[in-house]
């Protein structure tokens, strides 16, 4: 079942991008795609409807009564903050979120509440696009949950270099929306746990959540933005990472070229192994090593 829905909107999506590539007047040329354009609709229309995907967010501490309710005041600004989150990580994933400025596609990145979670208790989230299709809202949805987990997760037991790891995927803005997440929790006295698919992530205690959301807090997420002069080694352009061997002092660089570089393979076409001048947005999560990625090829100079 899964399989002829991805197949028919595959077809029906490549059926519009030729259509929408052909004038309005050449009609006799679209009547033949719109045809199969409306057939196609047609066919996914019959098909079974999806499952969508969902996850259970429940929570524990003062505002929480067994699994019987939740403080209402609580719950709502809960639900909110994480709908937050959620719409920040998936911006970040999809290379739109920017430092300042409205989060990108908010209305697309909904999360809809069509339950509640019981164990201790919390909600049942629907994601958005649920759909398993080609379309990449619904990859990234799913993307992005699977980050909070990790985030959550790590932020608790990982190290400084793993946390920093996700932060580079999801960008630190997002990051700063899964943290007022967690602050409103520590500030409630209250902690949660996460399922989504096979990943599960649970605080074990307010101790612990309390420690998570001061690790991810901005002052121990260091960026700063450093020049270097060298040369560029290499650039690998499906993995988006760079070596860059330093002229004044003894050392290389690796680091990540941002997905705001469109065609990343330019490094190695217009720069390798000549003398230039980089800027370099550096990151480092607490005591963990430095990483280093290109934002712009403005930020390159002879």
């Amino acid at each position: 079942m899964t399989n002829d829905f991805l197949a028919i909107a595959s077809e029906i999506r490549e059926l519009e991008n030729l259509l929408a590539a052909i004038p309005d007047g050449n009609v006799i040329e679209r009547m033949s795609l719109e045809s199969r354009l409306e057939s196609a609709r047609a066919a996914l229309a019959v098909l079974p409807q999806q499952i969508a995907p969902k996850a259970r967010l429940t929570f524990r501490g003062k505002p929480v009564f067994g699994s019987h309710g939740i403080a209402a005041d609580f719950g709502g600004k809960a639900a909110g903050a994480f709908s937050d989150a959620f719409a920040a990580v998936a911006a970040g994933l999809s290379e739109g979120l920017r430092y300042m400025g409205p989060i990108p596609n908010r209305d697309k990145n909904q999360l809809l509440i069509t339950g509640t979670a019981i164990g201790s208790f919390g909600f049942e989230f629907e994601l958005p696009a649920a759909e398993p299709s080609l379309f990449p809202e619904a990859e990234k949805a799913q993307e992005a949950m699977a980050r909070i987990e990790a985030l959550f997760r790590l932020a608790a037991e990982g190290t400084d270099d793993e946390v920093a790891e996700v932060i580079e995927e999801i960008h630190p803005r997002a990051v700063r929306k899964v943290h007022d997440f967690l602050e409103l929790l520590v500030q409630q006295q209250a902690w949660c746990g996460l399922e989504f698919g096979e990943r599960f992530f649970r605080y074990a205690d307010y101790a612990q959540v309390k420690a998570s959301c001061e690790r991810l807090k901005d002052e121990n997420i260091h960026e700063t933005e450093e020049t270097y002069r060298g040369e560029f080694q290499g650039v690998l352009p499906a993995g988006r990472t760079f070596e860059f061997l330093l002229a004044d002092q003894a050392g290389l660089i690796r680091g990540k070229v941002d997905r705001a570089i469109e065609d990343p393979d330019t490094l190695n076409r217009e720069w390798l192994h000549k003398p230039v001048s980089v800027k370099l947005n550096v990151m480092q999560v607490g005591q963990g090593r430095p990483r280093f990625t290109l934002m712009t090829l403005g930020d390159l100079s002879a």
